[in-house]
């Protein structure tokens, strides 16, 4: 074999190599490199302080809520049927002690995460999965939300069992759990956002996101 022919071979098997990369992970965020690109503000009620600092021996996103309601989104479809596991770590430095998460009057989280299914122009045909750190539920409770019970779906990844100040990592089958959560299989998605806030009971909450990425398993 010449070398023309075996330098071509190994760039073959590079390209696949790197092309089967691509498709078993999707990078939705990258934190860890100090990059907040592509990622868009939306304000409810003020707006949640949101930067990137390292801490605890790594970069992060940190947020901080005082009463306030914003989130940072992302715009991407993801392929379910191909990268449907959601792998992502995060912190929450404390509670919201008190609040029924049920209620519109305590639909607050010290960290959020969640994934969104576009209706387009038949915007009451959009559906939001939010993966929660609850403050008052027990992990793996489930619940419609207080203002959108038809759209949105509260899931709570973490709750009442789980200590605060403790980094930890998530995988969630989302197109299962958006199967469990709305009765239909939803193989694309349309966006990735987060979001720390509190203002329906005007407290104050800290939490660190780290990196969110999708994977085929």
């Amino acid at each position: 074999m010449n070398c023309l022919k075996a330098s071509a071979i190994v760039l073959s098997l590079a390209l696949v190599s790197s092309i089967a990369f691509a498709v078993s992970q999707l990078n939705v965020s990258n934190f860890s490199a100090n990059n907040l690109d592509d990622w868009d503000s939306k304000s409810f009620v003020g707006k949640t302080e949101y930067s990137l600092v390292a801490e605890d021996g790594r970069d992060a996103l940190r947020a901080h809520s005082d009463g306030t309601a914003s989130g940072l989104g992302k715009k991407l479809k993801i392929d379910l049927t191909k990268t449907p596991y959601l792998n992502w770590s995060w912190k929450v430095d404390n509670r919201l002690a008190g609040l029924d998460e049920q209620s519109k009057s305590g639909d607050d989280y010290v960290a959020r995460l969640y994934v969104v299914k576009s209706g387009g122009a038949l915007i009451w045909k959009t559906r939001a999965l939010n993966y929660v750190w609850s403050s008052n539920q027990s992990k793996e409770t489930s619940w419609p939300n207080a203002f959108q019970p038809k759209n949105a779906a509260m899931l709570a990844v973490r709750g009442v069992e789980d200590d605060t100040g403790v980094w930890v990592s998530e995988k969630r089958n989302v197109r299962e759990d958006l199967k469990r959560a709305f009765g239909k299989d939803f193989k694309i998605i349309d966006a990735v956002a987060l979001m720390t806030d509190t203002d329906n009971s005007g407290l104050k909450a800290s939490a660190l996101y780290g990196d969110i990425y999708f994977t085929a398993q």
